[in-house]
């Protein structure tokens, strides 16, 4: 068998027992509410902040 070749007869009707009740739950956790802060920053003052965050990023 070369590179990027396989055996097709490996590949077909591969039947899967799988148990979902060990699965994981997704939305066990979901949560519905807002989040709020505090800042003495002025929104220019943020902005410029992240003006900052993203020139550091596009020199790395």
């Amino acid at each position: 068998m070369g590179f990027g070749s396989y055996d097709e007869s490996e590949q077909k009707d591969n039947d899967v027992d799988a148990d979902d009740s060990e699965g994981v739950a997704v939305h066990e956790n979901d949560h519905d509410g807002s989040v709020s802060f505090e800042t003495e920053a002025t929104t220019s003052d943020l902005v410029d902040k992240l003006g900052d965050m993203k020139d550091e990023d596009d020199e790395a």
